[in-house]
């Protein structure tokens, strides 16, 4: 039985999935997101982010961290700069609490799940749900998406691939 956690990076709210599972059977799973307020400063958000992930990888003692790597909108070069400063708290994370960590694009993600690169956060979650086989919506997305970095890596990882 192998423990993945799959972490969506955001400086407002980072979602957190977490899979645990024997061959491509999915056993157990959890999700969920670690909120930050607009009303603290950069810092004080930063180390909330790594605080509450650094003590969830020491309860939960996962194998292995999926992280999606980030992407930076010509649109919104500073959200871009915000998201790089989230990963880099939360590899700090994976690394203080032992634990490997990999970057994956999120539309490797979508096209191994859904079939579609550009696959919509709705068709995403849909998918996740139903190699779930759960009725109920994952919200927020952020947890969905963190989910599907999750069963990323445990189809990987059951089929020997580098993760």
């Amino acid at each position: 039985m192998i423990k993945i956690i799959g972490i969506d990076p955001g400086l407002s709210s980072t979602g957190v999935g977490i899979i645990v599972g024997r061959g491509l059977k999915i056993m157990q799973y959890s999700f969920g997101s670690i909120t930050t307020s607009k009303n603290h400063t950069l810092p004080e958000r930063l180390n909330h982010i790594y605080s509450k992930l650094l003590s969830l990888l020491e309860n939960e003692k996962p194998d292995i961290m999926i992280i999606e790597d980030i992407f930076s909108l010509e649109k919104y070069p500073k959200s871009g700069i915000n998201l790089g400063k989230v990963t880099g708290v939360i590899l700090l994370s994976a690394y203080r609490a032992g634990i490997s960590a990999t970057e994956v694009a999120v539309r490797e993600v979508k096209h191994v799940l859904t079939g579609n690169g550009n696959a919509g956060k709705e068709q995403l979650e849909l998918t996740v749900r139903r190699f779930l086989k759960s009725e109920n919506p994952i919200r927020p997305y952020h947890a969905s998406d963190a989910i599907a970095l999750a069963l990323l890596g445990l189809f990987r990882y059951n089929n020997n691939m580098k993760i």
